[in-house]
């Protein structure tokens, strides 16, 4: 697939990925756009499936600069990603915005939408490499140690590559933005109450057989904060 994004090209370049609101929450350089879809774990896929729009949360992988989807080949979904140009949203929660008021309550977050075609990798190599990535974003380290897809099931699997040329990320961070008469007046609580998002303890699958320990890269990532707030 020929990737068509450069690292140098700003953000919101097109009339579809350039924000009309809160503008100054916009982000331009595409290191912005990488971290949140880095640090993400879903992303909202939304189609027009039926003549009826279609949104659906799903698993994704980044390589460079091209976003990896897959699912089953059966998935009216996927197919319909494949019909027209779709658009994809991932948004992370870091707090939660107390004010002095009513509508001055918010959260911050990072957010990233991205818009595009999905293009069908058909290339065994490829779609080999882009299963990886997505196993990889969501569980670093396992793909070397488990059995890889094997014919069947990769026929059985749909692969969408997504150019990443065509996206706008917004970010919020900081406390209220409270009027000063509310400010003024006092006696109300403001703040930010911030939202992290931590693994557990692994557990072992019920039917494990005994002496297999919890590998390496599961034990260090359950020692990590997910979300950390910025």
């Amino acid at each position: 697939m020929t990737h068509s994004a450069d690292p140098r090209t700003p953000l919101s370049s097109t009339p579809r990925s350039t924000l009309t609101r809160s503008k100054e929450r916009g982000r331009s350089d595409r290191a912005d756009l990488e971290a949140v879809l880095d640090a993400g774990m879903i992303c909202h896929l939304g189609v027009v499936l039926g003549g009826a729009p279609v949104v659906l949360p799903t698993i994704y992988g980044r390589d460079g600069d091209t976003m990896y989807l897959h699912g089953s080949t059966g998935a009216g979904n996927l197919r319909a990603a494949l019909a027209g140009d779709i658009s994809v949203a991932i948004t992370l929660v870091d707090g939660i915005v107390y004010a002095r008021s009513a509508m001055h309550f918010s959260m911050n977050y990072r957010s990233a939408v991205v818009h595009g075609r999905a293009a069908e990798i058909t290339d065994t190599a490829e779609r080999l490499h882009a299963l990886r990535v997505i196993t990889e974003h969501a569980a670093p380290g396992a793909w070397a140690r488990v059995r890889p897809p094997n014919k069947k099931e990769l026929a059985a699997t749909m692969v969408l590559a997504l150019d990443l040329a065509e996206a706008s990320v917004k970010i919020r961070a900081g406390g209220p933005g409270d009027d000063p008469a509310d400010i003024a007046a006092g006696g109300v609580w403001s703040g930010v109450l911030p939202v992290r998002q931590v693994w557990g303890e692994p557990i072992d699958s019920p039917d494990l057989e005994p002496g297999i320990p919890v590998p390496s890269d599961v034990l260090d990532r359950a020692e990590t904060v997910l979300l950390p707030v910025r």
